[in-house]
């Protein structure tokens, strides 16, 4: 690799993009049991890469609950408009690992009794 340093660099940025990328799509942030959180929404963020939404509980606060990517919403039914500010919700996800963090990876979805099942092979509680 001496006579072609440049090679060696970018084999390596490579791997390391690709390492992040997994980290960031994964689940390994992410407690292995699902768990419920029922809440207000008080704001919808439809963008890429993951949508989010900001539900308010009447017991601990504002939480940050990602969705899947665009498509996967889309998929499920869940597209602009599925949601808005004031909307009572019902998600059923993986809470993030740091307890500290009010942070949730949705799989299902319920706004007002409509139900969006983002994640249906990852529904582990019908």
């Amino acid at each position: 690799m001496r006579r072609f340093p440049g090679i060696a660099a970018t084999i390596a940025i490579t791997a390391l993009s690709a390492t992040v990328a997994l980290a960031h799509h994964g689940w390994s942030w992410a407690e292995e049991e699902q768990t419920e959180l029922t809440g207000i929404v008080r704001a919808v963020v439809i963008a890429p890469p993951h949508p989010t939404l900001d539900v308010e509980t009447a017991s601990d606060g504002l939480w940050k609950v990602e969705l899947g990517n665009p498509r996967q919403n889309q998929r499920s039914g869940f597209v602009e408009g599925s949601a808005k500010p004031g909307d009572q919700v019902v998600v059923l996800g993986n809470r993030s690992l740091d307890r500290d963090e009010k942070r949730m990876k949705a799989v299902r979805i319920t706004v007002e009794g409509k139900v969006f099942d983002i994640y249906p092979d990852r529904i582990t509680v019908n």
